[in-house]
């Protein structure tokens, strides 16, 4: 990629004197050397100094029997900044407490998934990608 057409600014933010471009991707190497990219950068949830991935909760989620879908939002909290706020499609029955727990046991305990709803689907684009930022949309409006 030589930049963005007409957009110094984003060519400034994304493209490295050297020629390596910032994709926004996290993504981590293993002892055999593989790649393998988890999440998105601007997806992050910050939680007080921490940051949580909302594809590794959404893992965690989905490996629980009585889950069908998950995705998994940053959440505005007073006293933390964010928190995880997850939305799930059940196949059989849960209830958000043992779902919370499930994941509790699981994670650190920086990374509970502290609010959970319970819905009958989950925003996908066409590709069946994820649509978080509805989801976020949704959270901030109840706010208001």
């Amino acid at each position: 990629m030589k930049g963005y057409l007409n957009r110094p600014d984003a060519n400034a933010a994304t493209l490295l004197a050297d020629g390596w471009m910032r994709t926004g991707d996290i993504a981590y190497f293993d002892a055999e050397g593989h790649l393998y990219i988890v999440d998105r950068a601007k997806e992050l949830i910050k939680y007080n100094a921490y940051q949580i991935a909302p594809a590794e909760l959404e893992a965690v989620l989905v490996a629980h029997p009585a889950v069908a879908e998950a995705a998994v939002i940053p959440s505005l909290d007073d006293e933390h900044g964010e928190v995880p706020k997850a939305f799930v499609v059940l196949k059989s029955a849960a209830t958000p407490e043992e779902l919370m727990e499930f994941v509790a046991g699981r994670v650190a305990s920086y990374k509970k998934v502290r609010k959970l709803v319970i819905v009958d689907a989950i925003p996908k684009s066409p590709a069946g990608k994820l649509l978080r930022r509805f989801l976020v949309e949704q959270d901030r409006a109840a706010l208001r």
